[in-house]
């Protein structure tokens, strides 16, 4: 769906780099490595998303870092189509709703790093039935095409360290 709106494989990958998770940051050497791309093709998208105002950019050392533009008013709106691209917004209102007390629901792996796969991974944390969780992403699997692997957690279970790993390295997609 998306490749039919933008062209630009190049752009597509830095929308999910930086739009779906907001505090993703790079540069443009490590968006070459990343991405296995030539340097000017992003360097050249890149600059036409912080001219937009959709990105913002910050020095490190003698390195120009790049972030999404979370106050762009177009920022909830590609954030948004990028959920619904990768299929989260299924996975979630599929889910959630019915799953008994579900306190936190996390994205992690490539996709928290904003990154396309083919596998979902998600932590969910709270008191949940299992079986129930394990037919519904059956189900969403095969609307989204995507496999779905998933760890869950008790929130007695969880400790501060991991509760700040989750906080620091994970999406959060849901929170009661």
């Amino acid at each position: 769906m998306l490749e039919t709106l933008i062209s630009s494989k190049t752009r597509i990958k830095l929308l999910l780099k930086f739009f779906l998770n907001s505090k993703a940051t790079s540069y443009l050497r490590g968006l070459e490595s990343e991405f296995g791309e030539s340097s000017n093709g992003i360097r050249v998208e890149l600059n036409r998303f912080e001219k937009a105002g959709m990105l913002s950019s910050f020095s490190r050392g003698n390195k120009k870092y790049f972030i999404a533009n979370t106050e762009h008013p177009l920022y909830n709106e590609t954030h948004n189509l990028l959920m619904k691209y990768i299929g989260f917004d299924k996975i979630i209102d599929t889910i959630i709703t019915n799953l008994g007390h579900v306190h936190k629901v996390y994205v992690t792996g490539a996709f928290a790093k904003g990154l396309d796969n083919d596998t979902i991974e998600l932590v969910f944390i709270g008191h949940l039935n299992k079986a129930y969780l394990t037919e519904l992403l059956e189900k969403v699997e095969r609307h989204i095409h995507r496999k779905i692997q998933y760890t869950v957690f008790e929130e007695s279970e969880i400790s501060n360290s991991l509760k700040d790993e989750h906080d620091t390295y994970s999406l959060l997609l849901w929170e009661s």
